[in-house]
């Protein structure tokens, strides 16, 4: 039987909003800094919406709307406590803030973040199938709109098209992998998301093949780790104690999300006492390995965590 949140009663699909422009460069900064600029403003969604919001982004009307789209499903903004209001979110003010870690996407911490708020989560309905349920490694686009097609009948989801999944699976595979510059194509046409520098998906030989990188990551720290750790625990279990077995396997763990294997998966669960002072522990008893955690890590906690690997890279540039 298929399991995990999208095999859920009152799973609501998402197969569009990006309006087939993958996430660029430059945006989810520009999106934190026009509404951070107006946040408190009963109508501030208008930056998006108003006649000067092509001019204030510097691109068409389908790409602004595109810029809010990537800036919501990476969690950098979010809908505000009025209908027409949006707010920036405490992990878009520590990324992207006036003192924030990386407003310009630098460190390859921003950019795990970035695919693990994509993918780890269920908002993007084929991001999260493709990482946790897509059963081979190698695939072409049609063998993702076929297995997304599958689930969408099996649960009877409306309104589902092909051709809008299509569309979908398409941004998905430009989202990771870098796709060649047109003849004829502009300057904007040719740049590529920063997440296919995370080298999870890669082409291979035939000309619409593909295939997912499993194995060490060796950019991915144990801050971004910890955050999607905790992160999946905590729609997952409310229990003291998280198996290893859920932590690499199943759908929406960072085992999963990230494409590790599962000796990286242990390595680093090993290494949690000593990086969180305790508050995390490996245990390996009669058989059972799982971590055990002392209290609930909560948002603070959790994005605490992160600084670790920005604090890293900034004693490695020291040295």
């Amino acid at each position: 039987m298929s399991r995990g949140p999208l095999f859920q009663d009152g799973y609501r699909h998402q197969f569009s909003g990006h309006e087939t422009f993958p996430l660029r460069y430059g945006w989810l900064k520009k999106a934190f800094d026009s509404v951070i600029a107006t946040e408190g403003d009963p109508d501030n969604k208008s930056v998006f919406t108003s006649e000067d919001a092509i001019a204030r982004f510097g691109v068409g009307k389908n790409m602004v709307a595109a810029i809010r789209h990537w800036a919501t499903a990476s969690g950098i903004i979010e809908d505000g406590p009025g209908p027409n209001s949006l707010r920036t979110t405490p992990l878009g003010r520590r990324i992207f803030g006036t003192q924030g870690l990386d407003p310009y996407m630098e460190h390859p911490a921003t950019l795990w973040l970035t695919h693990w708020m994509l993918s780890g989560r269920t908002a993007k309905t084929t991001w999260f199938w493709s990482f946790n349920h897509f059963p081979a490694v190698t695939f072409e686009r049609e063998h993702l709109v076929r297995g997304i097609e599958k689930i969408a009948r099996d649960r009877a989801w409306p309104r589902v098209a092909t051709a809008t999944i299509k569309r979908d699976v398409d941004c998905f595979v430009r989202t990771y992998v870098a796709r060649p510059p047109a003849v004829n194509g502009t300057h904007e046409d040719t740049l590529e998301s920063p997440l296919t520098e995370l080298g999870l998906i890669k082409p291979i030989g035939k000309r619409d093949g593909f295939r997912f990188v499993r194995g060490p990551k060796s950019t991915l720290g144990h801050g971004v780790f910890l955050y999607a750790l905790i992160d999946f625990w905590r729609g997952y279990s409310s229990a003291r104690t998280l198996s290893f077995e859920a932590i690499a396997r199943e759908p929406g763990s960072p085992g999963r999300v990230f494409l590790l294997d599962e000796n990286d998966v242990a390595d680093r669960l090993v290494d949690l006492d000593k990086v969180t002072d305790g508050a995390f522990r490996w245990s390996e008893t009669a058989g059972l390995k799982q971590i055990l955690r002392e209290g609930d890590a909560g948002p603070e906690e959790m994005l605490a965590f992160v600084d670790l690997d920005y604090d890293a890279a900034d004693r490695q540039e020291a040295a």
